[in-house]
């Protein structure tokens, strides 16, 4: 499952890097054009993968941050060099924390992040 996914957007990445069950990786998030900040990324802090199970959770930049818990699945995709060759689908969690008092307010929703194919690669090898 290791790549780049779409996240909430085309220009939005979600990468990914699995080892042992454990997930690495990030989320580049692009900002509108009234933020000070082009892009902004988050780490993921925690992440696990138990057979198809998917779970993660990134460090928090301005008082936002994300978890997510769903499943790896095959996409239309038929290699890695096709777009929507895996899918992650299950329940992103944004969470703002309000500056004045500290508490989380989460917005919940059921995302599909669909694969990336790597960039400079063609299906003719």
């Amino acid at each position: 499952m290791s790549g780049e996914y779409e996240f909430l957007s085309p220009q939005n990445t979600l990468g990914i890097l699995e080892e042992e069950g454990k997930l690495k990786g990030y989320i580049d998030v692009a900002q509108g054009e009234d933020e000070s900040d082009a892009v902004l990324t988050f780490q993921i802090m925690e992440g696990t993968r138990q057979g198809d199970q998917v779970r993660f959770k990134t460090g928090k930049i301005h008082e936002r941050y994300y978890r997510f818990s769903g499943t790896v699945q095959r996409g239309h995709g038929r290699t890695d060099r096709d777009a929507d060759f895996l899918r992650l689908a299950g329940d992103l969690e944004t969470i703002h924390i309000d500056p004045a008092d500290g508490q989380e307010h989460v917005e919940r929703r059921n995302e599909t992040f669909k694969w990336k194919p790597k960039a400079g690669e063609d299906s003719e090898q």
